[in-house]
């Protein structure tokens, strides 16, 4: 009997396996763009760089991108609660949420191309604001499909269990993706 109460103890305390993918994953993305933001540091000491001027519309797409992440906290709330469509309507408020700040990335890529901020040709801040913006707003874009997918399953698809963990995990990502942007756009401000 004791031997029983154990091996549950232990279950308990070991990591969902999707989960510990999320965080291996999250890890290998922290490097990636602490790559990028660490060469941003080198190549801006060089002679020839040139500086730019983030858009506004950035500091709306951050506001957007953080009452996504109430959303999809509020979300798993609800989701544990059992309260489905509360659910399923804060889950549609996030996925709507993350097309806005798509959106309004490309008005402020826009905004950058059309003060001459080009990928190619230039030299300095913008072409390094292109790549790691560009591969944070793919992140995001990889959300919204992961947004789908779940909405896809909850809508069409008959729930059988109240497994939490593809929402805590969906949760998880979105929250990173969220303080990513953050730690991507006062490197930016502060430094650019």
């Amino acid at each position: 009997m004791k031997d029983n109460v154990i091996v549950s103890t232990d279950q308990r305390n070991k990591i969902h396996p999707h989960k510990f993918t999320l965080w291996i994953a999250i890890g290998s993305i922290i490097m990636m763009f602490a790559g990028l933001t660490s060469a941003y540091l080198v190549k801006s000491g060089q002679a020839g760089w040139h500086e730019v001027r983030t858009p506004n519309l950035f500091w709306y797409s951050t506001a957007v991108l953080l009452i996504s992440s109430i959303c999809i906290q509020a979300a798993v709330r609800s989701f544990k609660q059992r309260s489905m469509g509360a659910y399923r309507t804060l889950l549609i408020a996030t996925l709507l949420l993350g097309l806005v700040f798509v959106v309004l990335q490309y008005y402020g890529f826009k905004w950058l191309w059309e003060r001459g901020v080009h990928f190619e040709g230039s030299s300095g801040a913008g072409q390094f604001l292109y790549i790691i913006f560009g591969l944070h707003a793919l992140h995001v874009i990889g959300g919204i499909v992961a947004l789908l997918v779940i909405l896809g399953r909850h809508f069409f698809g008959r729930l059988r269990t109240y497994n939490a963990t593809p929402v805590e995990i969906m949760s998880t990502y979105w929250h990173f993706v969220d303080v990513l942007w953050i730690y991507l756009l006062v490197f930016f401000i502060w430094l650019g």
